[in-house]
């Protein structure tokens, strides 16, 4: 599965899109469109951005987890060689380094509730100036035929990138910006 990112200018482009795509078979949980006029999105029963795609939630959260549990592995290798406890079995250690990685991915989200997603940052600027970001996400076999029908009736729409719709946890922000 791949996300294309097209940038229009007005809601009725926009509107024309949504149309044209759920012509060719593109349900509404695979195109959303990000903008800050999300009363018009309402009005025109556009499918908007979700939270998960607009804030960087499920990246910082999975950051987050990772961190958790290392440092869950960490108390654990620390309580074997003090000796604190006098003996550590496997299911102790495994309950908690969960601990640790489940309080890790609740405060990576709650710091991703904080920020703009990764993937969305670079377009920043334009949904700034009032412009829709449609995002698509296509299947292999279905991808030539959004292309062409984006190219064919939407010569307004400019597509920006094509990127997975998936989070890799280990992007950091300053890399994700770096190769744009």
């Amino acid at each position: 599965m791949k996300r294309l990112y097209y940038l229009t200018e007005n809601i009725d482009s926009a509107d024309l899109i949504s149309a044209d795509l759920h012509k060719e078979g593109v349900s509404d949980w695979r195109f959303h469109i990000m903008t800050k006029d999300e009363a018009g999105l309402y009005h025109h029963h556009l499918h908007g951005a979700t939270p998960f795609q607009r804030y960087d939630i499920i990246h910082r959260g999975e950051q987050g987890a990772l961190i958790g549990i290392t440092l869950g592995l960490i108390a654990n290798l620390i309580l074997l060689l003090t000796s604190v406890v006098d003996s550590l079995n496997l299911l102790t250690m495994l309950l908690l380094t969960t601990v640790f990685a489940l309080f890790g991915a609740w405060t990576g989200g709650l710091v991703g509730l904080a920020h703009d997603h990764y993937k969305i940052e670079r377009f920043k600027p334009e949904l700034e100036k009032g412009k829709y970001l449609v995002m698509v996400d296509v299947k292999k076999a279905e991808e030539e035929t959004v292309r062409f029908v984006m190219s064919r009736y939407h010569p307004e729409a400019t597509l920006l990138a094509e990127d997975s719709p998936f989070s890799n946890p280990f992007v950091n922000r300053v890399a994700a910006k770096a190769s744009q």
